[in-house]
């Protein structure tokens, strides 16, 4: 059996490679319902995200994303939540809206307006006009990487974070639906690389602070040496890892067990580049 700690992968802004009237649409019906919390979710990832959205605390909005993805799916919902940090003890409520299969828009409102003229005025009126789009987005969304980005074979998922930017990146089917075969069921493949991730920061990389801290690394082999490491990789089984850690860029990668070990660091290193060569931003 596989252990999957519950681990809180930092929460930031996605590399959205989705097209520009989404993120318009997202805003004007976020607007109109009076709300200045709105995000587009699809398979417990945030596509996109008013610029509100950003500002809660990472608890908040990873609870938040994990709330709709444990739901069954519905047309439309209307949830009282309370915030950890924001609203402990004054329920918000949590509007959730699938526009086609796979794709929901949640959010955050007060009393007004009504669940009902949402779903039948203002989900009509801004999304509708919109439908293609959506369902090329719901298709294509697994993968959540730029369509030019190809990928070695032999990587079962990534998680890229831009530690500046509090930007991230975050696929289990780094070659969409079709392509993906049985060497590792997907759960398998988010639960390995929650793991990955934890043991990585918790033992090698010092970047995740805690109030202007940062975690003493755990392995003896520390002492006496005055750098701090920028690679790290693991092998079992069921499959291998590596992770590259950089000023900039954190790179988290899950691979087939039958990737060379001798291979790893090269092609993590030629994924990274490829990555944060879509855009010179990143």
């Amino acid at each position: 059996s596989l252990a999957c700690p519950l681990v809180c992968v930092p929460v930031g802004r996605p590399w959205c490679f989705l097209p520009c009237p989404i993120q318009e649409c997202l805003e004007a019906f976020a607007s109109a319902a009076e709300s200045r919390f709105g995000s587009l979710l699809t398979g417990g990832h945030v596509l996109c995200a008013t610029e509100q959205w950003w500002q809660l605390a990472a608890q908040e909005a990873m609870l938040l994303v994990w709330l709709v993805r444990t739901l069954p799916p519905h047309t439309s919902r209307d949830l009282p939540v309370y915030l950890p940090h924001g609203s402990p003890t004054v329920p918000h409520r949590f509007l959730t809206f699938q526009l086609v299969p796979g794709l929901e828009v949640v959010l955050l409102c007060g009393p007004s307006p009504s669940l009902q003229y949402l779903a039948d005025e203002l989900v009509k009126q801004f999304w509708q006009p919109l439908l293609d789009l959506l369902r090329e987005t719901a298709r294509a969304s697994p993968r959540c990487l730029p369509p030019s980005t190809s990928l070695a074979p032999g990587i079962l998922g990534l998680l890229l974070i831009n530690q500046e930017q509090r930007r991230s990146l975050f696929t289990v089917q780094p070659h969409g639906t079709s392509a993906e075969g049985s060497e590792m069921p997907l759960k398998n493949r988010l639960c390995a690389l929650r793991s990955f991730y934890a043991f990585a920061i918790t033992l090698y990389f010092p970047s995740e602070k805690s109030e202007g801290s940062t975690v003493p690394l755990q392995e003896e082999f520390q002492a006496g040496f005055s750098h701090h490491p920028q690679h790290c990789y693991i092998v079992s089984t069921t499959h291998k890892a590596y992770a590259i850690h950089g000023r900039r860029h954190q790179l988290f990668l899950l691979l087939k067990p039958d990737v060379p070990t001798f291979a790893l660091r090269s092609l993590a290193t030629s994924t990274l580049q490829a990555l944060t060569a879509e855009d010179s931003t990143l």
